[in-house]
């Protein structure tokens, strides 16, 4: 397996999951802005989408989107809460909290487009808070350690922590939601995150 990333990116989520299961893995850094690898070959012919992550399975398979290929990962796992019953309540709820922090992204990624306007930056602002407030009662009513509290860690902590951790990086405060960043500095400390963040230059 290979997993295409840019450092610090949603991909680096897949990174943290993959380094948790203990699965057979190589990682290959892509340049978003110019589409392309270290070694200048055309990252479009991988993922035509030219985003991160994509996940090549078997030579010239390849799964992209991170609801897809977090949940290949943990099917693939002996980790129970990363791989719960096909059909199963648990299933359906892990899948509801992984297309959540897809919502986050949405209020945290177009920050980084440079030149942003002022008011599209206040009206992304605002989605933000409402996101972050979503978040910090779902973690508060479930006890605040991981978004599915009866699963425990599962691939959604490992992308939401991700998700959080640009804040500094698009200038936004988020230290009004202190259950958040708790999860996020957990999720982060953990040794599978710390390896990750090492791989891809980060620490």
């Amino acid at each position: 397996m290979k997993l295409y990333y840019t450092p610090g990116a949603c991909s680096l989520a897949a990174h943290i999951i993959l380094n948790e299961t203990g699965l057979d893995f190589s990682i290959e850094a892509v340049d978003l802005k110019t589409k392309t690898l270290a070694d200048g070959s055309d990252y479009l012919k991988i993922n035509q989408r030219g985003a991160v992550p994509a996940l090549e399975i078997s030579p010239g398979v390849v799964i992209t989107q991170n609801v897809a290929i977090l949940t290949w990962i943990g099917n693939r796992s002996d980790i129970a809460a990363f791989r719960p019953a096909a059909g199963s309540v648990e299933q359906a709820r892990l899948l509801e909290a992984i297309g959540f922090c897809e919502d986050v992204h949405s209020a945290f990624g177009p920050l980084f487009a440079p030149d942003l306007p002022d008011v599209v930056r206040e009206r992304i602002l605002s989605m933000n808070t409402r996101r972050m407030t979503q978040l910090e009662t779902l973690l508060k009513a479930g006890g605040g350690e991981y978004m599915l509290p009866d699963q425990g860690f599962t691939p959604a902590d490992a992308l939401i922590a991700v998700i959080l951790s640009w804040a500094p990086h698009v200038n936004v405060d988020i230290s009004a939601f202190p259950t958040a960043c708790a999860l996020r500095d957990r999720v982060m400390a953990r040794p599978s995150a710390q390896k990750a963040l090492k791989a891809e230059g980060l620490i």
